[in-house]
């Protein structure tokens, strides 16, 4: 099956799930990349929580942080279902910066995550970002801000009122009533920039090599494994990913190792048209999207490049060697 065949049947499957969505899947030792409107914007939920992660790391290897140092952390109290971690616990606590890191990357902890904004801000997070020459990430806001919706405030019973309105209430332009739904007041990215912050992390980049090396192994911890993880795991595959929600959003981004050497990374940035908080076909439908892109390109599917007329489905983004050194 041809690129631009297997994409137009993707695009109507996604249509026919209630989704839409921005996917990107780049071949990490060739450059070859394939994707569904790679480029379309959206806010990233606990996505940012990557990016917060190599800043922290950076932080702590110029001297600036200590990774040891405890913080007293407030308990988040959460009552309503989702939050994790410290996010739940009714007292305070005591942990170390690398602790905060873990409960962030490993299962998404809210306030773990927020603690280490307060150390970091996230316009310094997207500033050092955008210095490791990654474009197209911003970190606007804390990630409690995620547990402040529409959401919260109906009874569970009425819990679909929220996501009709998260459906509904959008603009054209992405904008949206809803602030951590608006694409230009919330964190935001695209399925290209995640990509290429992956990328950074994978390969040799300006990202420090040990830096890169722990958000790899905290990506790797990840224990929320519903999403793509069932499409990318397997006794011959390492899968190391992130996974972000809110609302009507679903995303997850990661990079999957195989034992031959093949290295992959995977972006799936999707929302949903069904007014249902608990959607497991739309999880299912993302990861069948995603593993159909990546089995493309590890078949030699090397179709379309940019002059064939059909770029930003099919194309090369830029030739690169396996990890050996960094910049």
């Amino acid at each position: 099956m041809n690129a631009e065949t297997l994409l137009s049947r993707l695009r109507a499957e996604l249509d026919d799930g209630g989704l839409r969505g921005s996917f990107l899947v780049r071949d990490l030792r060739t450059g070859y990349e394939i994707g569904i409107d790679p480029d379309l914007e959206f806010p990233s939920a606990s996505l940012v929580k990557i990016p917060l992660a190599a800043a922290t790391l950076e932080r702590i290897r110029r001297g600036e942080l200590d990774g040891s140092a405890p913080i007293d952390v407030q308990p988040g109290r959460a009552t309503a279902p989702g939050p994790t971690g410290l996010t739940r616990f009714r007292h305070p606590a005591r942990v170390a910066i690398d602790d905060l890191l873990y409960l962030s990357m490993a299962i998404s902890d809210e306030t773990a995550a927020d603690t280490l904004f307060a150390l970091t801000p996230p316009a310094e997070v997207t500033r050092m970002t955008r210095d490791w020459g990654v474009s197209g990430i911003t970190a606007r806001h804390p990630v409690a801000d995620l547990s402040d919706t529409p959401a919260e405030r109906f009874d569970p019973t009425d819990v679909h009122l929220a996501h009709a309105l998260a459906i509904n209430a959008g603009t054209a332009g992405q904008g949206h009533p809803v602030p951590q739904l608006d694409v230009t007041r919330a964190s935001s990215g695209s399925a290209r920039a995640f990509t290429s912050l992956l990328e950074a992390l994978w390969t040799p980049s300006k990202v420090d090599d040990g830096v890169a090396s722990r958000v790899r192994e905290l990506m790797g911890l990840n224990l929320l494994r519903q999403r793509l993880s069932p499409d990318f795991v397997s006794d011959a595959t390492k899968w190391s990913s992130k996974t972000g929600t809110l609302l009507n959003l679903r995303h997850e981004v990661g990079v999957v190792e195989h034992a031959d050497g093949g290295t992959y990374a995977i972006a799936a940035l999707t929302e949903s048209r069904v007014p249902a908080a608990i959607q497991p076909e739309a999880e299912v439908l993302m990861a069948r999207v995603a593993r159909a892109l990546r089995d493309h390109l590890r078949a030699g599917h090397v179709c379309a490049l940019p002059d064939t007329g059909i770029s930003g489905m099919c194309s090369t983004h830029r030739l690169i060697s396996p990890r050996t050194s960094r910049n």
